[in-house]
């Protein structure tokens, strides 16, 4: 079905039009006036990224208040007012909390600001065996959120020994409540404005970073958002941008998204609240248009494929289609009788085209001069002129001087000027929110490590392996725990086998690595364990807490960031979205360098950076920040390093620059699939026989000659082998000792003339 001459010269016009069709519709699309789409891309993941760190925070402050009630040891002899003071106690994030009885409501102990319980159905609420989410409430005209969790005393023998106790049961649950604002919200990069707001489309916190004004809330913009967030189904990212207002050369652009989980149900799905940033940002005036080009080049590529259709037609197809019709001739003259056989030799075989062709059609015409007795073996030249193949390279090469200027030459992005400054800039922001969201987890593994430090102070050996081991399953992110001696020697363990291979005893406590060698790189958070007066000393003095690296490397990947490593501070690779070696350099030498500059004065964090560098790949919009001025991680002097390929991001003349080298990427393969179809059916089964055929009419009768395809080449062997077997034997008759006499119906056509 794919052989003979015709499908590959069709398939190889037609398929260059389709090229030239798609280069017109490719960079036509191409949009570059007022605001380009990446910009209202990297806005939009802009405030995901805010919204995934506010609903981090929520999630672990929640998750915190239910370890410690759950890792509460209450007794039969347990109060309100003690268990609320243990329960609370250390935790200056609290606003008010209170303890209800969970089947009455009735409140039995509080502390510090009113708890705004109004309509909460207490007893609703605490039924139930999985999670309490948390609540958005409004006291005093602010905006409250409020944390639950269960606690459960073991029932007592004399219920009049505790007047709380419930009346009918086995077991007291009390419902610890407790009140604290909103997670702080932060605005990353220079003119942004971040808001939180309500399902009503009230702001209920705003930050302002460098010179910017909340004027979201005054431009219609937040009710634009919370409709946009309403009316988003569960299927979808929660997530969106929106234009704003134009002021002279400036315009807003803004970014939104619901602080709810897009994995899977999570406890902040009920709250409503939706992330609003903004900022205003150049409007670009010159568009460049790439509709003339597209048009240009379109063109040019069907000019050559109708001369190249034009061009293989009258020196391939038609050549080759009446030498079909000679050896058909020939053939049918060869083994016929009668005056329409004689007729059929008598007539010279033309000689088309050039090449191969050529000299098949002497080859023939040889053959026919013997088959008539008129000649006897002829031999041809062993030196021959260009060919078919010669041919096909020629078009090959016609359709690369299109295809190379495309793929190498035209709409070159360059990459000082090709990334539009507000999506460098927000490269950095979003590098500085992923330091943010990086600096959290850390941050809460310490503290995590911290409360476990804190519950093993004077107790025996057995109830600090039993803490350990319920810290260990309560915080998946240790692969390790262990305490250590004053010497560095660890005392005990549970958990994998530590990585650690440096031996020391730090004071304080913080986040550290343990290791500076080995395929894993052993990140740890560690607390002092403090000792208790009159009691026996601690099996060790420091818990070490090693952080399972894949958990780390989890909270990396966000959309359109690219690639994230986090650097310790001799630019080596600690944790990374992609794959990875420990302690492996990065795997540019521009992003070390972007490293660097982000190191300010001694003793100083530094600042975030952001640049454009130019790869094998192409440009990348990378950025560096460091990990954190503050907190447990400040002193390590760690860096967060982004990459992003900017072909990943909608940038007009990055897209101009993709799309015009795979138009000539793709004219380039369609030229090469289909004179390579077309030298493999028809070239090198014509120079095959062309050798064949001229070693027939050279005297070999011996060679049988095999059609390989059935095609127009086929039939021509076909009626080559006729011919041979009929010259075979007037070969054979001659040997014998009788005259060689030409076919009988030749010789009556003698006679008779």
């Amino acid at each position: 079905m794919l052989g003979g001459v015709r499908p590959p010269i069709a398939s190889l016009v037609v398929l260059l039009l389709v090229v030239a069709a798609l280069t017109v519709i490719g960079l036509e699309g191409i949009h570059t006036g007022g605001v380009p789409q990446a910009v209202l891309d990297g806005e939009q993941r802009i405030a995901a990224d805010t919204a995934v760190s506010m609903r981090t925070a929520i999630e672990a402050e929640a998750g915190t208040v239910r370890r410690k009630t759950h890792a509460y040891q209450a007794t039969s002899t347990s109060t309100p007012t003690t268990t609320l003071k243990a329960l609370t106690s250390g935790r200056k994030a609290f606003l008010g909390r209170a303890l209800l009885d969970a089947r009455t409501g009735k409140l039995l102990a509080t502390g510090g600001r009113t708890v705004p319980l109004a309509g909460v159905d207490v007893a609703r609420t605490a039924s139930g065996h999985g999670e309490i989410p948390p609540r958005l409430v409004t006291s005093g005209g602010t905006r409250h959120m409020l944390y639950f969790a269960r606690v459960t005393l073991p029932a007592q023998d004399d219920p009049d020994q505790d007047q709380y106790q419930a009346q009918n049961g086995t077991e007291r649950q009390w419902l610890l409540v407790v009140s604290e604002a909103l997670p702080a919200l932060a605005a990353y990069g220079d003119g942004r404005t971040a808001q939180a707001l309500d399902a009503s489309g009230t702001v209920l916190a705003t930050a302002v970073r460098g010179k910017a004004s909340p004027a979201a809330a005054h431009s219609g913009l937040s009710a634009a958002a919370t409709r946009a967030a309403n009316g988003s189904r569960s299927d979808t990212d929660a997530s969106g941008s929106l234009l704003g207002a134009a002021t002279g050369s400036r315009r807003t652009v803004a970014g939104w998204a619901q602080v709810a989980s897009t994995t899977g149900p999570g406890t902040t799905d009920d709250l409503g609240l939706v992330v609003l940033t903004s900022r205003t940002v150049p409007v670009t005036t010159t568009a460049a248009d790439y509709s003339r080009f597209a048009l240009e080049a379109a063109g040019a590529l069907a000019v050559v494929a109708l001369l190249l259709g034009l061009a293989l037609y009258f020196s391939v197809q038609q050549p080759l289609l009446r030498l079909y019709l000679s050896a058909g001739r020939l053939a049918r003259g060869a083994t016929g009788d009668g005056p329409a056989a004689s007729e059929e030799l008598s007539r010279p075989v033309p000689v088309h085209g050039f090449g191969e062709l050529a000299r098949i059609g002497r080859a023939l015409d040889s053959l026919r001069r013997q088959l008539l007795g008129e000649s006897g073996p002829q031999e041809f030249p062993a030196r021959r002129g260009p060919g078919y193949r010669a041919l096909a390279v020629v078009c090959l090469v016609v359709v690369a001087c299109w295809s190379v200027p495309m793929v190498f030459l035209l709409n070159r992005a360059d990459t000082a000027t090709a990334v539009p400054a507000p999506v460098l800039a927000d490269q950095q922001a979003r590098t500085e929110i992923a330091t943010h969201r990086i600096r959290q987890s850390l941050d809460q593994s310490y503290t995590d490590l911290s409360d476990a430090a804190a519950s093993l102070a004077g107790r025996s050996r057995d109830a600090q392996t039993e803490v350990l081991r319920q810290s260990l399953a309560d915080h998946r992110q240790y692969r390790s725990l262990y305490l250590l001696d004053r010497s560095g020697g660890i005392t005990l363990r549970v958990g994998g086998t530590p990585l650690r291979t440096l031996v020391h005893v730090p004071r304080g406590g913080g986040i550290t690595t343990v290791n500076t060698s080995g395929r894993i790189p052993a990140i740890a958070a560690y607390a002092q364990v403090r000792a208790v007066k009159g009691k026996a000393p601690a099996a060790g003095v420091v818990l070490f807490g090693e952080i399972d690296v894949k958990a780390l490397n989890s909270t990396l990947p966000r959309p359109k960031l690219g690639s994230v490593w986090v650097t310790d501070g001799h630019d080596r690779v600690l944790a990374a979205s992609v794959g990875y070696r420990a302690f492996q350099s990065l795997p540019e030498s521009g992003l070390t360098r972007l490293v660097r500059t982000t190191q300010g004065a001694p003793g100083t964090p530094g600042t975030a950076t952001s640049a454009v560098h130019d790869t094998s790949s192409g440009p990348s919009v990378d950025a560096a920040a460091p990990l954190a001025q503050s907190g447990p991680t400040a002193r390590l002097g760690w860096h967060v390093v982004t990459a992003e390929p900017a072909a990943a991001l909608q940038i007009p003349a990055v897209q101009a620059e993709q799309r015009t080298m795979l138009a000539g990427i793709l004219g380039l393969a369609v030229a090469a699939a289909c004179l390579g179809w077309l030298h493999v059916v028809v070239v090198r089964p014509l120079r095959a026989v062309a050798v064949l055929v001229e070693r027939l009419a050279g005297g070999d009768r011996r060679t049988v000659l095999h059609p390989v395809n059935h095609d127009e080449i086929g039939s021509v062997t076909r009626g080559l082998e006729l011919v041979r077997q009929t010259l075979a034997e007037q070969d054979r008759a001659a040997r014998s000792g009788h005259a060689a006499a030409p076919p009988r119906s030749l010789r009556e056509n003698t006679l008779q003339r």
